[in-house]
């Protein structure tokens, strides 16, 4: 049986904001398929780890690597896709429509002034069509729901391909009936496209039917396992985790095709 290929592999990793350490003595690697989903309370350094992670910032102590290569010599960073909080990561009033938002996920590759061919229209439509917003396409962004907004910001992530999709917190202002499509569709992402998950969340519960691992932080790194081992956790040593109490919802979704665990 062949060696899983790890494709992000954390070791030892601290940060510090002027005197206040944020990460401490991170040790954390993702094989690729897998779907991580990082858990957390408030100012736990969930969005450092990801900004490390997108080599944004560099650690001050430890090492990171990406497909195998130390982060400071990495230069293939189109294989890494990345979405924010919809808040932070798009005006939604600027007038583009859903595949023009899209496309722009490809200035990276092809450059900023460069037109489009036709095979790079073929990957935008593709993309779009992956999300299931096909029937949108020439629509304006700021006329969608905010779940459907966050569909089209996963579609400008996937148009260039990436092996590793990270997601900080996908879900804020999407409204509750529409969370559990979402978390649907990254599934299926995962399982049927074969991406490599990484995505923050406060919403325990929703995510411990479609990751694969669960990792919490609190500065520390105090969990990390498979999703089976997660949910065997006492409630008790979660709290512990969390630094106060904390409340686990149970999500029963259904998975076309998959198996709830």
């Amino acid at each position: 049986m062949s060696q899983q290929q790890t494709i992000v592999n954390i070791q030892h990793v601290s940060y510090r904001y002027e005197k206040e350490n944020v990460l401490e003595d991170i040790n954390l690697s993702i094989n690729k398929g897998a779907f991580l989903g990082i858990v957390g309370p408030n100012g736990s350094g969930k969005s450092t780890l990801l900004k490390l992670i997108l080599g944004l910032i560099k650690p001050q102590t430890g090492e990171i690597q990406l497909f195998g290569e130390d982060i400071t010599r990495f230069r293939e960073w189109q294989k890494l896709g990345y979405v924010s909080q919809k808040a932070n990561s798009f005006n939604t009033g600027f007038p583009a429509t859903i595949f023009e938002v899209v496309a722009s996920g490809l200035t990276k590759k092809i450059g900023m002034f460069r037109r489009l061919s036709k095979g790079d229209r073929q990957k935008v439509v593709n993309a779009i069509k992956i999300v299931g917003m096909e029937a949108f396409l020439h629509q304006n962004i700021g006329e969608l729901s905010g779940g459907q907004q966050q569909r089209v910001f996963i579609a400008r992530a996937l148009v260039s391909e990436p092996e590793l999709l990270i997601l900080d917190e996908p879900t804020v202002g999407v409204d509750a009936k529409n969370v559990a499509s979402f978390y649907e569709l990254l599934y299926q992402l995962n399982k049927q496209q074969g991406i490599t998950m990484l995505l923050v969340t406060h919403d325990i519960g929703a995510i411990s039917d479609k990751v694969t691992h669960v990792a919490c932080l609190n500065k520390n790194l105090h969990f990390h396992g498979e999703t089976l081992e997660f949910e065997q956790l006492k409630l008790g040593e979660m709290n512990e985790f969390y630094g106060h109490d904390i409340h686990v919802l149970s999500h029963d979704h259904v998975h076309t095709g998959g198996t709830n665990r």
